[in-house]
């Protein structure tokens, strides 16, 4: 076996516009990113986790315990119930001779991860080919996806696998209840404030801070500790009552984590840190301080449009009140998208979309000629734009001081 694939892979992204009958854009929704966990799975050879079938990385796998190389059996659940209309899988990784999956079966459950499944595809998949592609033969809707592969191309001792996509229209994220409280953690204890879809907070580890979003049982988050930064993405029991999930350091995003960032909750009360002042107001005011700008997340759009969500209100009250006590403070308000869509479409969008928030700071009684907004499109990024975690740091509104 390749021990180098114990550590981070070398990633190559393949883009794959998948479209469903209807022409809607199929995202790949067994992905780590898209909020999908691994939950049952078989004996393992170490480094080759399970968790490197979802990262959409090629160069990084899964790979059996010695000898253990028939019948090994995954279950894989998603953030929310879902129909996939085709699986992909890669196998051109593969380092021993005829190690690479030969027969697998896919199924699908809305039940349990350990009942009601119906098969929705049983193929034998080629050796050393990626992007091997299989519409479903059926597509029921469910979270729970149970991979079992059956074999291999003849190895005695290893049985590996690549990549497992799953495409297929991305469901609404569902509404649950307020996460926000204190959590038990990987990195000691974490204290996260929800403000409708925008989360803020801090965790007791190197001075770590938390700001982003959350979608559904989502949580999408940028870390910071010092000059360290990097995604996460942890994914909520239907309780709410904990979470499981990972971290990336920042240029790394494409490849498999970093580490696992998991968490249970142990009080509804948000604690505080020393270096946290604890609301969305105080950490705005002291990043324009500090730095003359900040980032809001959690300010929600209608797709492709400019209309402001309702779950936004909270946040953009937020702002009011920083306004309100700083009489003095002009901003610049910068709209910024992912890079989805058209440079012209971006454009105009991005635009609007800052215009729209002006408008509801002035319509809550801001002077008008306290703001003014510009429009970027998708040519300020702050992460990379082939990952789902990218994207979503990228959509962002910015408040910048003027003079």
């Amino acid at each position: 076996m390749r021990l180098g694939q114990m550590f981070v892979g070398i990633f190559t992204l393949f883009c794959i516009c998948l479209t469903s009958a209807g022409g809607a854009e199929l995202a790949n929704l067994l992905s780590l990113q898209e909020g999908t966990m691994p939950l049952v799975l078989p004996p393992t050879y170490g480094g080759w986790d399970a968790q490197n079938l979802l990262d959409d990385d090629p160069t990084t796998g899964w790979a059996c315990e010695a000898n253990q190389i028939n019948n090994n059996v995954f279950v894989f659940e998603m953030a929310e119930p879902a129909a996939i209309d085709r699986f992909e899988f890669d196998t051109a990784a593969t380092d021993t001779e005829g190690a690479g999956a030969r027969q697998v079966e896919v199924e699908i459950s809305d039940a349990a991860k350990d009942k009601g499944y119906s098969t929705a595809l049983s193929v034998d998949l080629k050796p050393n080919l990626d992007k091997q592609s299989f519409n479903a033969s059926q597509k029921p809707v469910g979270r729970f996806v149970r991979l079992t592969i059956r074999n291999n191309h003849g190895s005695t001792e290893w049985t590996e696998l690549f990549s497992f996509r799953g495409y297929g229209l991305k469901p609404a994220a569902k509404i649950q209840g307020d996460i926000s409280g204190t959590y038990e953690t990987s990195y000691s204890r974490f204290h996260v404030r929800q403000q409708a879809t925008s989360l803020l907070g801090c965790y007791e580890y190197n001075e770590g801070l938390l700001d982003g979003a959350i979608e559904g049982r989502v949580m999408k988050i940028t870390w910071r500790e010092g000059e360290s930064s990097g995604p996460a993405l942890m994914i909520f029991a239907p309780d709410t009552k904990s979470f499981r999930g990972f971290w990336w350091r920042t240029g790394s995003e494409k490849s498999t984590p970093s580490g696992v960032w998991d968490g249970k909750k142990i009080s509804t009360q948000v604690g505080t840190c020393p270096h946290w002042s604890g609301s969305l107001e105080g950490e705005l005011q002291k990043k324009i301080n500090l730095e003359g700008r900040a980032r809001l997340y959690g300010i929600l759009f209608e797709v492709d449009s400019a209309a402001i969500r309702g779950e936004s209100k909270p946040v953009l009250n937020e702002v009011v009140k920083l306004l309100q006590e700083k009489a003095d403070w002009k901003f610049l308000i910068e709209g910024h998208t992912d890079a989805s869509g058209s440079d012209q479409r971006n454009q105009t969008l991005s635009q609007q979309r800052a215009d729209a928030v002006k408008a509801h700071l002035v319509a809550a009684g801001i002077a008008e000629n306290r703001l003014k907004t510009a429009g970027f499109g998708k040519s300020k990024p702050v992460a990379d734009n082939a990952t789902e975690l990218g994207r979503a740091q990228n959509r962002r509104v910015e408040l910048v001081r003027q003079p």
